[in-house]
């Protein structure tokens, strides 16, 4: 990706973060890039061009910032907790990603257009989840009798429920890491090694 675009797309998730999708104006975008709209338009066609590249770009950013190797637990079942519990970090990536995420999503019942976009990186994530689920009940660590794929499916949407009240200021990010874990737990069973 070339360094303008990545200016472009950082600017476009902090503009959805600060305003929403349904607030995003290209003018704005570009102002906050420090580009022309010609150029914006250059690189993404149109504000759906715009609001759908947004939406992939946050969900790459997303992962490659719930890296497992930075797991403190270096086992499967360590690193898994890692990606999950990631999401609820309070830094201002997160916060900012997270929240623009949270939009997009929500944009998405009203723009048709965005739903393809969103339900092919949501099911990246629920795979990815899936795929360590299965690695760590190969290492024992994980109920035997669990369905990785369902049990991605209801921890990634419980993430994202967890994410979005402690961003609004339902619950408190301990409050929300703590719910998390319970619920990781009650979900795949007790930690062993």
């Amino acid at each position: 990706m070339s360094e303008r675009r990545r200016t472009i797309l950082e600017a476009a998730v902090r503009t959805i973060a600060r305003s929403g999708v349904r607030g995003l104006r290209v003018e704005e975008v570009a102002a906050e890039a420090g580009v022309s709209t010609s150029l914006l338009y250059y690189h993404f066609k149109d504000r759906a061009g715009l609001v759908r590249s947004t939406l992939e770009f946050v969900n790459d950013r997303v992962g490659s910032a719930t890296d497992p190797g930075a797991a403190a637990d270096p086992s499967p079942r360590g690193m898994l907790e890692h990606r999950l519990l990631a999401e609820i970090q309070d830094t201002p990536a997160v916060r900012e990603d997270s929240t623009a995420w949270g939009e997009l999503r929500a944009a998405a019942v009203f723009e048709p257009g965005l739903r393809e976009t969103l339900a092919r990186s949501t099911g990246v994530w629920v795979e990815e989840i899936a795929a360590d689920i299965e690695t760590a009940r190969r290492a024992g660590q994980v109920r035997d009798d669990l369905d990785p794929q369902a049990a991605a499916e209801r921890l990634t949407a419980l993430v994202e429920g967890l994410s979005e009240r402690w961003l609004s200021g339902s619950l408190t990010q301990e409050r929300a890491s703590a719910l998390l874990r319970g619920a990781i737990e009650l979900e795949l069973g007790p930690h062993s090694e």
